[in-house]
């Protein structure tokens, strides 16, 4: 008997083999019909694959990321059947699922190219195909066969990804007149796919190394139900509303310059002062939480970089030596600020009863990134981190976990974002010859972090492999507005570099003991982080964080004196405020300034000059009444205060 135990603990039996459809219609018809693939023991299947022993199942339906997963991978395999139709003699690369939808990167014959033109034949072909109800089928082949195979197709690229792979672990996957090679999982048949859109097309050169062939990348997505499809493009219609270029540049908040260089952002004079006024938010409560600031240099000599292991890993694919006049003289810019403050912290000797040491700095890093995946201030090449770096104690790690979570969250409120899942990165059960760090430790570490989760609170899922080498580590996933996630704020927990820095503290026995140290970024990037700020809030920041608080527009040139008085008065009161004097009617102004995204526009005329008032409006919300400037200063404050209090420690 094969015993199958479903995700409430209860146990089903088979006599032989079964399969995760059959499981499904065991359970329920009407499930059988909504399943997309199964996890078999941590590992995700096809539905088809037989189950042989005994196993922990989970099914997934379109709406678990599983599910998802194998929808549109299956759509990438799907959308490379059409092209080979389309295009005969086309070469294809790789095709992966990806947040939202797949693409295909291929290799078009004779100087062929796609544009936005052949997008709708593209579809119908795929919905052609889809709808023959042809079946994924898997395929384990040896490597000698896989060779043979697309050596007589003429695909390269897929004869240089099967040379990096091992005899015994290859498989393929074949649906109507397409045979891929791939690892799955897929879905039963194309006839789930219903409604299929090509997103766009870019370059992409393979293997992203730069100096290989460019590939045309096709971007596509598909749902199992029109209507689906309908609501994304909806919502992509208003990403493109609050793309944070765009409204980047129409609050003039930052620009790129190709003299300067790709990717490296100018921050504008309203840029720097939100940005600013988000560091010493932060500052602020890093000061209650015990953290002292420290400033690193933007370089550091090559050896700092061997030692922490960084340059092994990184050097050949980032930006290159900085040589100086002296003979052998090597610089690197520093693609992050860990290894300084493991030298900051070696500057002294420290005792147990000083840890933990919280050291925390606004240090801009440099890292080189492809022309192709720059993007606006969400994918840069020089950022700044919220860094902080946190050295303690192994009985200090639950505590020090905690109160980082109690600081990101104190950003998530004063910044709207209510919306938040955690994900716990743990090291691979089966294989820890890849991590750093005694048994023991990981298995310290690990705990701290999960049950400092769980007294949290929290919303999270583990994931089993995604720890990094040096330690587990906490990310924090963000639904904007609009529903997209975003990876916000982290926190890891690092043995390596206190071993590669011989870090030490003397402990209550007067022996020597390494620290722990945690890395944490509640913004990640600032750069990243105001990005997705903006495309969260429309460019309609919080009224403490937006660069002009409130406009004061006269109804004509007659009451510009009484605007300037209400300024300075405003001003004395430390509310941000501009005048708009210009010649043109009211209506046009207020406009004008609503576009700007202006929390408050100040109305004032005679009868507000004679009784010392402003007419207020509130962006989105329209008339507010009449208030003296007093009263509308303490408006203004108290809800700057409401929003920001929760930084203070109870």
């Amino acid at each position: 008997m094969i015993k199958i135990t479903l995700p409430d603990n209860s146990v089903r039996e088979y006599a032989e083999s079964v399969s995760g459809y059959q499981i499904a219609e065991d359970i329920s018809p009407r499930l059988a019909k909504e399943v997309l693939s199964i996890t078999v023991n941590e590992e995700v299947w096809d539905l088809q694959r037989m189950i042989n022993s005994d196993a922990s199942i989970k099914l997934h339906k379109w709406d678990d990321e599983e599910g998802k997963h194998a929808f549109w991978h299956s759509s990438a395999h799907l959308l490379a059947e059409a092209l080979e139709a389309l295009y005969p003699g086309i070469k294809f690369g790789i095709g992966p699922a990806i947040e939202n939808g797949f693409y295909y990167d291929v290799d078009l014959p004779n100087g062929q190219v796609i544009t936005d033109a052949d997008f709708p034949k593209i579809e119908a072909k795929m919905l052609e195909l889809a709808r023959l109800k042809s079946e994924y089928n898997r395929t384990e082949i040896s490597k000698k066969d896989a060779l043979d195979l697309f050596s007589k197709k003429g695909d390269e690229y897929k004869i240089e990804l099967i040379n990096d792979l091992e005899d015994g672990t290859i498989t393929l996957y074949k649906h109507g007149n397409f045979t891929d090679l791939c690892r799955g999982p897929h879905l039963p048949n194309t006839e789930f796919i219903k409604a299929v859109k090509v997103l766009s097309v870019a370059g992409a050169y393979w293997r992203g190394d730069e100096t290989r062939k460019q590939l045309t990348r096709v971007y596509g997505i598909t749902f199992p139900k029109q209507k689906l499809l309908e609501e994304y493009l909806v919502l992509l219609e208003e990403a493109k509303k609050r793309d944070h270029r765009k409204i980047g540049k129409e609050l003039e908040l930052f620009t790129f310059s190709q003299k300067v260089g790709q990717g490296l952002p100018l921050w504008l004079p309203k840029g720097a002062q939100l940005r600013e006024r988000l560091e010493n938010f932060l500052k602020k409560i890093q000061k209650q939480y015990g953290y002292q600031q420290v400033i690193s240099p933007h370089i550091g000599l090559k050896d700092l970089w061997v030692t922490s292991g960084h340059y092994a890993k990184y050097g050949k694919d980032s930006f290159q030596p900085i040589n100086t006049p002296a003979e052998g003289e090597e610089f690197l810019l520093k693609p992050m600020n860990c290894p300084h403050h493991c030298e900051i912290y070696k500057n002294k000797q420290h005792s147990y009863k000083d840890l933990p040491v919280r050291y925390a700095e606004f240090g801009t890093v440099y890292r080189y990134e492809q022309s192709g995946e720059l993007h606006g201030l969400t994918r840069v090449r020089g950022f700044t981190q919220d860094d902080a770096h946190i050295f303690c104690r192994p009985d200090q790690l639950k505590d020090e976990f905690k109160k980082v979570m109690d600081i990101i969250f104190i950003i998530f409120n004063a910044l709207d974002f209510k919306d938040f899942t955690a994900q716990v990165s743990l090291r691979d059960q089966n294989d820890h010859s890849k991590y750093i760090g005694s048994d023991e430790n990981w298995e310290k570490a690990e705990s701290a972090i999960l049950e400092a989760v769980k007294e949290k609170n929290l919303n999270y899922v583990v994931e089993y492999g995604e720890a990094a080498f040096y330690g587990p580590k906490l990310d924090f996933m963000v639904k904007d507005a609009i529903g997209r996630k975003w990876q916000l704020g982290t926190i890891q927990v690092d043995y390596n570099l206190p071993e590669r820095f011989e870090l030490e503290y003397i402990g209550a026995d007067n022996q020597k003991h390494r620290p722990v140290m945690i890395h944490r970024a509640p913004f990640g990037s600032m750069e990243r982080f105001v990005a997705v700020l903006i495309e969260h809030t429309a460019g309609k920041f919080p009224l403490w964080l937006t660069p002009e608080q409130a406009v004061i527009i006269p109804v004509s040139e007659k009451f510009n004196d009484y605007a300037k008085k209400v300024l300075n008065l405003l001003n004395n009161y430390d509310i941000r405020t501009i005048i708009d004097d210009r010649n043109e009617k009211v209506g046009k102004k207020i406009r004008d300034n609503e576009l700007k995204r202006i929390p408050y526009l100040l109305i004032v005329g005679e009868k507000e000059e004679e009784n010392e008032q402003v007419s207020v409006r509130k962006q989105g919300e329209g008339d507010q009444g009449v208030m003296n400037i007093e009263e509308f200063a303490n408006f203004i404050n108290n809800e700057v205060k409401a929003q920001t209090d929760a930084h203070r420690i109870n």
